[in-house]
């Protein structure tokens, strides 16, 4: 933890957040050691939850955007500019920071499935390595955002369906420090997560579809 917080540091010059979901493993001593302010949940609300208190925080003391990244070392600080350029560049809402190499055969079959149950056409939906631009930060402040259980698909079917843009760059990514991945930590949990996924989409597919018709979000842009 406290060389993802240093490196953060290091290679933007920002503030830098972590979110303590109840955990007593030090996480909150070793942040704070690094330089990092500290959140600290007091019961468990899970990885969306975390993030979502995260995301409160910045939009509620005025910051442009949030840049999320694990705490479990596999994201490199080094890797951040590449997200910022690359919304210079496109104008995105939220960019998402992929390796694909690190996808499995597994992964790759049920990203292949996910993209034709969602229509987007991603390479990655589970990567925690986000740039999200306050446009998007409102809205996944907002207490709708609040019932998303897998914040993977669901974070970003929400932000699509009211038009805001998505946009990925390749980035390097290394083995886990510790830990291991919640989608993927055995076949049941995989099972289960493209079960409550797929409910989750089609639930969403049907509100659009009985919503009334609006104008583009992106038409009010500056």
């Amino acid at each position: 933890m406290g060389e993802v917080v240093r490196g953060v540091r290091q290679v933007l010059g920002c503030d830098v957040l972590v979110v303590d979901d109840a955990g007593d493993d030090g996480t909150a001593e070793a942040a704070r050691a690094a330089g990092a302010e500290v959140l600290v949940l007091p019961i468990g609300l899970g990885a969306w939850g975390a993030t979502q208190a995260g995301i409160r925080y910045a939009l509620r003391r005025g910051y442009g955007g949030v840049v999320t990244l694990d705490a479990d070392g596999q994201h490199l600080p080094s890797s951040l500019p590449a997200l910022f350029g690359e919304q210079a560049r496109s104008g995105a809402d939220v960019v998402i920071g992929t390796c694909t190499e690190r996808l499995s055969r597994p992964k790759r079959v049920a990203w292949h499935y996910l993209r034709v149950l969602t229509g987007l056409p991603l390479r990655d939906f589970t990567s925690g390595l986000r740039l999200y631009h306050r446009r998007a930060v409102a809205r996944l402040a907002s207490p709708e955002a609040s019932l998303l259980d897998f914040q993977d698909v669901g974070v970003l079917m929400l932000l699509a369906r009211e038009g805001r843009t998505i946009a990925e760059v390749p980035t390097p990514m290394r083995p886990r420090c510790n830990g291991h991945s919640r989608v993927f930590a055995s076949w049941w949990v995989v099972l289960r997560y493209m079960i409550n996924t797929t409910v989750l989409c089609l639930a969403r597919f049907d509100a659009g579809r009985r919503a009334p018709r609006q104008a583009p979000a992106g038409s009010a842009r500056r």
